[in-house]
């Protein structure tokens, strides 16, 4: 299994809008940056991110899954664009901001901390645990 986080505006799409979507999910759309793409075409089903809140927030506050591999993205008829489809599992007990990020000498090459802006990243197996551990979270 590979991790990733995934960086929404809350007012354009929210932890809330993820969770309603309920078990089928909604596609992650819009992403018009070829590095995430790319990385989005390395999920697979079963992968488990986590849920940034970015611009005011700026915080972890929720754990999805990838529930539908890399397929073209359907608010676009350019087939350069695709996307996968999460779905919410669960909130995290603590947001972990990225403040708390940062402040962590063990996080400081996680790609939240070095390329903020890009919206879809891969988080390690060590920055899972550490981040989960800082969500009071458990990592299953």
């Amino acid at each position: 299994m590979a991790f990733w986080l995934f960086k929404s505006e809350p007012s354009a799409w929210s932890w809330d809008d993820q969770v309603a979507k309920g078990e089928t999910g909604e596609e992650w759309d819009g992403v018009r940056n070829y590095q995430a793409r790319n990385f989005m075409r390395e999920m697979t089903v079963g992968d488990r991110g986590f849920f940034y809140h970015s611009q005011t927030e700026k915080a972890v506050v929720g754990i999805v899954e990838i529930c539908a591999a890399a397929h073209p993205d359907s608010t676009t008829k350019d087939d350069r664009w695709e996307c996968v489809d999460i779905k919410a599992i669960r909130p995290v007990v603590r947001p972990v901001t990225l403040d708390m990020i940062k402040a962590d000498p063990r996080l400081a090459d996680m790609m939240l901390v070095r390329n903020s802006r890009l919206s879809v990243q891969p988080v390690t197996d060590a920055e899972w645990v550490i981040v989960c551990d800082l969500a009071r979270t458990p990592l299953d």
